[in-house]
């Protein structure tokens, strides 16, 4: 006996009789199209979101591990310590500005190699997650889920950034376009020394950068729709949008 099914959507009235299996297989693909609205289990919201965070934090951490991953973009740029900065400004005016050019390029380079470290920390701290805190960061404001990330991976992100830094520092030779920057300077009549920390300042700035980063990957996940892959991610943030 043949079933007759009825669905509607969007207005449109659709039939498929029980013994036409290339109809039902068509109105099958057709439903995968809208997202349930069911409600998610808490289970399905802390999988969800470990899912969402596993996959953003990767691209993140990946981008920015890149070549050019902090040198071209600007957002996260790493440019001259604050106090150097007049070292810099000094130097293009003398005509030395590829020496300035050298020291950014390595420090941004030691950002990049600092950034590979990042995502095994990350996925811990996804795995450590309860569901209370995933159902705090489903529902709570656009950047809960990098805050998350800045209260539970910010120390062990600074202890493990700081040593590869600094070995990358001395590998790109970072440290030797600072030494002659900064010689080149101090030598000028009438200017203070300076000598920051390198090692200390690029490990802060790769890790504001990496939170800035996040903080772009949690948001396409939550406004971009095309960018929930997963069934399950269409239905938790799904349920998400419906309490905004």
């Amino acid at each position: 006996m043949n079933k007759v099914y009825i669905c509607l959507l969007g207005g449109c009235l659709l039939l498929s009789t029980g013994c036409d299996v290339q109809s039902q297989a068509q109105l099958g693909n057709i439903l995968k199209q809208f997202p349930s609205t069911a409600n998610p289990s808490t289970t399905e919201i802390a999988l969800g979101i470990k899912q969402a965070l596993e996959l953003g934090t990767a691209a993140g951490a990946d981008k920015l591990a890149a070549k050019d991953g902090f040198l071209g973009n600007m957002a996260i740029r790493i440019a001259f310590p604050e106090e150097a900065q007049k070292v810099e400004k000094t130097l293009r005016t003398l005509g030395l500005g590829s020496l300035a050019d050298n020291v950014v390029t390595s420090l941004n380079r030691a950002a990049e190699d600092a950034a590979k470290e990042a995502k095994p920390i990350f996925t811990a701290a996804i795995k450590q997650m309860t569901l209370t805190d995933a159902t705090n960061i489903l529902l709570g404001n656009s950047d809960a889920a990098t805050n998350y990330f800045k209260r539970v991976t910010t120390a062990q992100l600074m202890e493990k950034f700081k040593p590869v830094v600094a070995n990358s520092l001395n590998k790109v030779g970072a440290t030797k376009y600072w030494t002659d920057a900064a010689t080149k300077y101090n030598t000028l009549p009438l200017v203070k020394s300076v000598n920051p920390d390198l090692s200390e300042y690029v490990a802060q700035k790769a890790l504001e950068g990496m939170f800035i980063q996040i903080a772009q990957e949690e948001l396409q996940i939550r406004n971009n729709i095309n960018a929930r892959s997963t069934t399950l991610l269409q239905k938790v943030f799904g349920y998400a949008d419906r309490n905004k």
